[in-house]
């Protein structure tokens, strides 16, 4: 008797998440979750960790809506780098270290991330590859130190570097997002208590003025004129606004458009010198923890030019990274680009001269955050009066437009 065709096709089996229980040598209790094929193949990763199982069962599946980005913040990549170099520098072996991180890891997205490498890392990969699988995760400075810390033997000490640069970037960026905190607030509140004056408010004091049937003060009539055109077009506005973003978004996606914003942000008046004081600790500071690793300085280059956040500086480090292939030194290049200030590329070039220049970019990153940290905080204490002084000319004057009718009205009976 033939056998059907499709009697012979088996589906194979896809891995899934288990939870599990198991007690360590010492008797201590541990839960945590693995992706596997079957209960038997967890069991066995188990007590290949040392760890005696107790329970094991699939993991219930849940529905989940698709989320934008990584799902991963730089708090978490933080941390996670923290408790990984202690791990390591501990003498445990990388695959525990990646069960441990993951079972104890609150964030889902991450803690999928970091069982996937796990994963990898058992079949035999290197932790570096399997970091590359996910780059919007762990960027390219991150796995370029960790495959320079696995080749070199000293991936406890890349990681706590990598630990340290980690925490000064987000300490730096938490200081220029903290400064641009209130002056948003600020003009959100002012614009929108100038729409709901102009919209709400200005009609009722119009129909109001109308029953005196007598002739308006200039100011007066200018707001009423006013809000009559933002009733009429306020829809448009709001169009034409996002197209306006919309645009703005469109042209800073292509190559020339963001080369064009990005030189045009250096050189603005009042922002231009905290943006260009970010780029340079950012660079020395990225450079500085590549060279100090033992990644070579074209490598390292490459890298800092990819996470510069500026076109502008990235092609002035790209400009750097030519000449210095061509058998260039560091300081000429830099100074030929005119992004990085004068004392910034001697610094630089005494630090090469030395063979400490590991260490003078560290330096420099240092005094820039302090710089920026002055920049800012002389920035916000420019701002914040001058936005208070925005806020009260707009609510005052329309205070004072919207009662001027009814003092000469007062005037008028005495």
């Amino acid at each position: 008797m033939a056998v059907p065709a499709t009697a012979l096709k088996t589906t194979p089996k896809k891995p899934r998440m288990w939870v599990w229980q198991a007690r360590t040598k010492a008797g201590e209790l541990k839960r945590g979750e693995m992706e596997a094929l079957d209960a038997m193949n967890v069991e066995t990763r188990l007590r290949s960790l040392g760890l005696a199982p107790l329970k094991v069962k699939r993991k219930p599946t849940q529905v989940r809506l698709p989320q934008l980005g990584s799902g991963v913040s730089g708090k978490d990549i933080l941390v996670f780098t923290k408790q990984f170099a202690t791990m390591i520098d501990a003498g445990l072996p990388l695959v525990q270290c990646l069960d441990i991180l993951g079972s104890q890891m609150d964030n889902r997205a991450f803690k999928k991330v970091i069982f996937a490498i796990k994963g990898k890392v058992e079949a035999g990969s290197t932790f570096a590859d399997a970091l590359k699988d996910h780059p919007k995760v762990f960027d390219e400075l991150f796995v370029q130190l960790c495959a320079a810390g696995e080749v070199g033997g000293i991936l406890d000490t890349i990681l706590n570097r990598l630990a340290t640069y980690r925490e000064k970037a987000e300490k730096l960026k938490r200081k220029v997002k903290g400064a641009m905190v209130y002056p948003i607030i600020v003009i959100t509140v002012a614009i929108g208590v100038t729409a709901l004056l102009l919209l709400k408010v200005t009609p009722v004091f119009a129909k109001m003025f109308s029953d005196f049937g007598q002739a308006l003060p200039g100011p007066t009539q200018m707001v009423i004129d006013l809000s009559d055109w933002l009733q009429k077009w306020f829809l448009w506005l709001v169009v034409g606004i996002a197209a306006v973003v919309a645009g703005f978004v469109a042209i800073y996606r292509t190559d020339r458009g963001r080369r064009a914003i990005d030189k045009t942000l250096l050189n603005l008046p009042l922002f231009g010198p905290v943006i260009r004081k970010v780029a340079v600790a950012r660079f020395t500071r990225t450079l500085g923890t590549m060279i100090s690793s033992g990644v070579p300085i074209l490598d390292a280059l490459d890298v800092t030019a990819k996470t510069a956040g500026n076109r502008t500086v990235e092609d002035g480090i790209y400009y750097v990274r030519n000449k210095i292939s061509e058998g260039k030194n560091i300081a000429g290049p830099l100074l030929e680009t005119k992004v990085f200030p004068p004392m910034v590329v001697q610094m630089i070039g005494v630090g090469e001269a030395t063979g400490a220049m590991d260490a003078m970019l560290q330096k420099i990153a240092d005094f820039y955050d302090d710089e920026v940290d002055s920049a800012v905080s002389a920035l916000t204490s420019m701002i914040e009066p001058l936005l208070m002084v925005f806020l009260g000319v707009v609510v005052g004057g329309f205070l004072i437009a919207m009662y001027l009718p009814i003092f000469a009205i007062a005037g008028a009976v005495k």
